[in-house]
């Protein structure tokens, strides 16, 4: 026994020196580098024990530069260039500081900045704002943490040049990040997305950070500013008799552990409904998300203490936001008394149908409305919008892309509403990113309007769907963890454009849009296009039976993920079930071709 123990020990310390004595050397340079400069000492002591007990993390942490992408920076927290951390906010505020100073000169320079409950929010919201008061630029800084939609209409509200939400939206707790905004309230797109990159980019060292703070350009948004918001949702109501009729409507909310415990109550009770309960076990803000593996809506299991308690008050419907309240969920309870989660193409189908619906009913639709729908969301509601004669505009993934047509339209044609399958809506424009808290209101009072129809969700789905044909969608998403991971992801999209598939699941591929080469390639006739989207390492495949697939590397998480839709005709409302059923068989055979 001790032999084999000896040996284990001589392995082990064998293969500790084999992957030490393998680290790419730039790698060693780059930590001897943060070990030389100007850093704290619990940094230097994290980057010490990682030489000595952990070379597969240290490489991790050094082998690149966080990047900042086109929306600002993601990441697992900690030492490191590839980390976030303090050095690496300062390093990316600089180089937003130095943009806006170029964008701006002889202008007054005002920046919003709030930040969600992650670990270590605040203290990334601080050293940003830090620095850009070094730079001299003001900053208005939220009190207390709100949603990233209260972030958006701050930026406008205030007249601000940029914005900064520190979040890493639903990624798990070890993650955050840091989230730029534009004046107009969204998130950074062409070209100043790129240009914000070049010069971040130019910040190789925390040496040429400013950290000398300017408490005097400093000046905090207060509680009373919420009230600003509220009165703007509340202007978004169109059925304020039918909430007055349903004002009892049982509704169960959760933050799970996040910014929105404070707002989406609030924006309920603005609306006009009395019988909302919060689920106290997720309503203080906590950034360890204790009770849940993952602090996000689209999960179930994120829901469960929220179906608890549904159960116990009856609920008529149970609302729950992401950590940075953004996205939003829904769980409704189905014929069989059943809770059932809606997923984000069929609330975002349901909230179409009732805000063209009652925006019809007003006389309203006079040929100036619009709606943007992404590319990987249900094509149910360009087909909605196309029936009420409003136009849709199909967009990249991200809300930026939603808010640059918004903007392009502003003052010309009139923002309905648009939504992203990632249980990402938007109503109205005075907030330029996905919101929600005004989504979950406006969920809350579509679900009245239709009750006192004697309506439930899924009558006004089967109906529809009679209209519009059934549509269903699934996601899978494939995790793929570090600097392998991600050279894996990008191999596994480099054979789709080199060995594109012929058939998926028995079903011959009709056309393939490589969104990245900007190309359509009609398959049995061998014929291209050129497709009109900005570039986007994105693929899709159209099957004869009308199934799509998409297939996209995730910006912000470590994964490849798969999207589908299939659909076909609903001849009958009392066929929901049958008819979803045969569709979600053929959803599990596409999933299986992808397993």
């Amino acid at each position: 026994m001790a032999f084999f123990h000896i040996f284990h020990i001589l392995e082990s310390s064998y293969n500790f020196y084999k992957k030490m004595t393998s680290i790419d050397p730039s790698i060693l340079v780059r930590a001897q580098a943060w070990l030389d400069g100007n850093i704290d000492q619990k940094s230097k002591d994290a980057i010490k024990k990682l030489q000595a007990e952990n070379p597969t993390e240290l490489i991790d942490s050094f082998y690149q530069d966080l990047e900042f992408g086109t929306g600002g920076l993601r990441g697992l927290m900690g030492v490191g260039t590839n980390r976030m951390n303090v050095y690496t906010v300062g390093m990316a505020t600089q180089g937003l500081a130095n943009y806006l100073l170029k964008c701006f000169p002889n202008e007054e320079i005002a920046v919003a900045i709030t930040h969600d409950s992650r670990i270590n929010n605040t203290l990334f919201a601080k050293t940003t704002a830090d620095v850009l008061t070094a730079n001299g630029i003001k900053v208005y800084y939220f009190r207390e943490m709100r949603p990233t939609p209260m972030l958006s209409f701050a930026v406008r509200h205030f007249s601000c040049k940029s914005g900064v939400m520190i979040t890493a939206s639903h990624n798990p707790k070890e993650y955050n990040g840091y989230k730029a905004y534009w004046e107009d309230g969204a998130q950074v797109v062409a070209p100043h997305d790129k240009n914000i990159i070049k010069e971040v980019k130019k910040i190789t060292s925390f040496d040429l950070v400013n950290w000398d703070k300017n408490d005097d350009l400093f000046e905090y948004i207060e509680e009373d500013f919420d009230q600003i918001y509220l009165d703007k949702v509340k202007g978004l109501s169109l059925s304020p008799k039918a909430i007055q009729a349903q004002k009892d409507l049982s509704i169960v909310f959760s933050p799970i552990h996040g910014a929105s415990g404070k707002m989406v109550p609030a924006a309920l009770k603005t609306f006009g409904f009395t019988n909302v309960h919060i689920v106290k076990e997720q309503a203080e803000p906590d950034g360890t998300f204790p009770t849940v593996i993952y602090p996000n809506p689209e999960e179930a299991e994120a829901l469960t203490m929220s179906v608890e308690l549904g159960k116990k008050v009856n609920a008529d419907l149970i609302l729950a936001c992401d950590p940075d309240g953004d996205r939003y969920a829904a769980v409704v309870p189905n014929e069989k008394g059943e809770f059932e989660l809606l997923n984000g193409n069929q609330t975002g189908t349901l909230l179409t149908y009732y805000l063209l619906s009652k925006w019809k009913e007003a006389g309203k639709l006079d040929g100036n409305q619009f709606m943007v729908n992404t590319i990987v969301t249900t094509e149910l509601i360009n087909r909605l919008a196309e029936g009420f004669g409003v136009k849709c505009f199909n967009v990249l993934t991200g809300f930026k892309n939603i808010a640059a047509i918004i903007r392009e339209l502003e003052g010309k044609e009139t923002f309905v509403g648009g939504g992203e399958e990632s249980y990402g809506y938007l109503v109205g424009d005075f907030v330029r990113d996905k919101d929600g808290v005004s989504a979950c209101a406006m969920v809350a009072e579509a679900i009245a309007y239709y009750k006192t129809q004697g309506k439930s969700v899924f009558d006004v789905l089967a109906e529809v769907y009679q209209q519009f044909e059934f549509y269903k969608e699934a996601l899978i998403s494939v995790t793929k963890k570090g600097k392998d991971g991600a050279e894996q992801i990008q191999a596994l999209m480099m054979d789709f454009r080199l060995n594109p598939p012929k058939e998926m699941n028995g079903v011959s591929v009709e056309k393939i849009i490589d969104v990245k080469e900007g190309v359509i390639k009609h398959v049995k006739s061998g014929k291209t296009e050129k497709l009109d989207m900005d570039s986007s390492n994105v693929m899709q495949f159209y099957l004869e039976d009308g199934s799509k697939i998409s297939a996209r590397p995730s910006g912000t998480e470590p994964k490849i993920k798969y999207y589908f839709s299939v659909h076909a005709p609903l001849a009958s409302t009392s066929d929901y079930r049958k008819v979803e059923s045969q569709l979600e068989d053929k959803l599990e055979g596409l999933k299986r071709y992808f397993s």
